[in-house]
């Protein structure tokens, strides 16, 4: 209860700081009681889901997403603006005593600058807050076709010109927008590749949520198949089950839902992708992530009746895995492919320039392609969203990796 007063104190300061800001601008009193309006009730929505509101363990549900949301929309604009306005506020305070210790009568005030300082403020914070409310509203669906050609020495000669489709971190549990999802899945038909490799995270906490979306990824084709591997949300580890029973009935549940639409499962498995003579192998562990993270991937087991000399892809949900372990394995892994980073669904991208989240401080790879030692990964920023019901700059991504023969 403690803790609540104390951000609800806060968030009305804060709030109160802004408005200052606004009638140093604008003299319009409906454009006060607007800004009122909305703090209040993002705050209220905001204090009601997470209090009151559907309990659904410690991932955040629909209704609890937004509510998360549009409370970090309305932060954002009122950091921003304070930012400015306190500069100014602490060089005034400093003025003051310089001239009341000097003995000095004249007032230090600056109201136009005081008014420039707030409409620069305020102008900046509308940055974030449109950026974040065009997340929820059009970024967490604006799917983007990522390729990549990657180059092999000990390529079979008659994979030259392979094609994977990956999608990653589906979060089903997050979706609202049917048409949207059909459009992606739809997406992916279209870029016609020989396999298709769905890299774990197929929910948030609970095999049901994939149920209305199931006929959707039943639709995915491929001519060498589809493929998957569980990731740290599939478990069930992020709910309050009333019995263990019920947990590994959920998990059993999403992997019989898993194969009931295509996909072939793999727990630590592997399979041979066959052209003519030549094969590659394909492997999947189950999830394994640095730190308090689920480590039931088991490389070992994996890569059983696999020899060491063969072309390996293998699968594998956190990126921490491959640095961790793989790639210092005794068996050389050609092609890893992960996801679980989501790019933080936040950041600045433009190719060839700039790529930058600050996931970055937490996974040293954490979306695109990277070479180490010879062995490739790529990091899937996420086909869906979880938490903040958005994306801003970091989009969601449908990869489409071609395989070629070094010359």
């Amino acid at each position: 209860m403690l803790r609540w007063i104390i951000f609800i104190v806060v968030y009305i300061v804060m709030g109160l700081y802004t408005l200052q800001a606004l009638k140093t601008v604008t003299r319009y009193p409906w454009v006060y009681y607007l800004f009122i309006t909305v703090a209040v009730l993002v705050l209220g929505n905001f204090v009601y889901q997470f209090t009151l509101g559907e309990e659904e363990g410690r991932v955040l549900s629909r209704s609890k997403s937004y509510a998360f949301g549009f409370l970090l929309t309305v932060l954002s604009f009122q950091l921003v603006t304070i930012l400015f306005l306190f500069s100014e506020d602490i060089f005034r305070f400093f003025s003051s005593v310089y001239f009341k210790f000097s003995g000095r009568s004249k007032e230090f005030t600056l109201p136009e600058r005081r008014k420039f300082l707030s409409m620069i403020g305020l102008g900046l914070a509308a940055i974030p807050f449109g950026a974040l409310l065009y997340g929820m509203y059009k970024g967490k669906y604006n799917f983007k076709v990522l390729k990549y050609n990657l180059e092999f020495d000990d390529l079979p000669e008659a994979f030259d010109g392979y094609q994977i489709t990956q999608i990653s971190d589906v979060h089903s549990g997050s979706f609202d927008n049917r048409e949207k999802i059909e459009y992606a899945i739809d997406l992916i038909n279209k870029q016609k590749s020989d396999v298709i490799l769905f890299t774990g995270d197929m929910v948030n906490n609970k095999a049901e949520e994939m149920l209305p979306w199931a006929d959707l990824f039943s639709t995915l084709e491929a001519a060498d198949g589809k493929f998957s591997v569980l990731g740290n949300h599939d478990y069930g580890d992020y709910v309050d089950w009333e019995t263990e029973e019920a947990k590994h009935k959920n998990l059993e549940d999403l992997k019989a839902l898993q194969r009931d639409m295509g996909f072939d499962l793999l727990l630590n498995e592997n399979r041979y992708l066959q052209k003519g003579d030549d094969k590659i192998a394909l492997v999947g562990v189950e999830n394994w992530g640095r730190g308090g993270f689920k480590k039931a991937g088991d490389l070992r087991k994996a890569v059983a009746h696999v020899n060491q000399e063969d072309f390996k892809i293998l699968m594998s949900h956190d990126p921490s895995h491959w640095e961790d372990v793989v790639l210092h394995d005794d068996y050389h892994y050609h092609l890893t492919l992960s996801g679980h980073t989501h790019g933080m669904q936040f950041g600045i991208e433009i190719p060839g320039w700039v790529k930058w989240s600050p996931v970055k401080w937490r996974y040293k790879y954490w979306a695109g392609i990277y070479n180490e030692l010879g062995q490739y990964i790529n990091v899937n920023r996420g086909f869906g969203f979880l938490g903040y019901p958005g994306r801003v700059g970091i989009w969601p991504e449908i990869t489409v990796i071609t395989l070629k023969k070094r010359a």
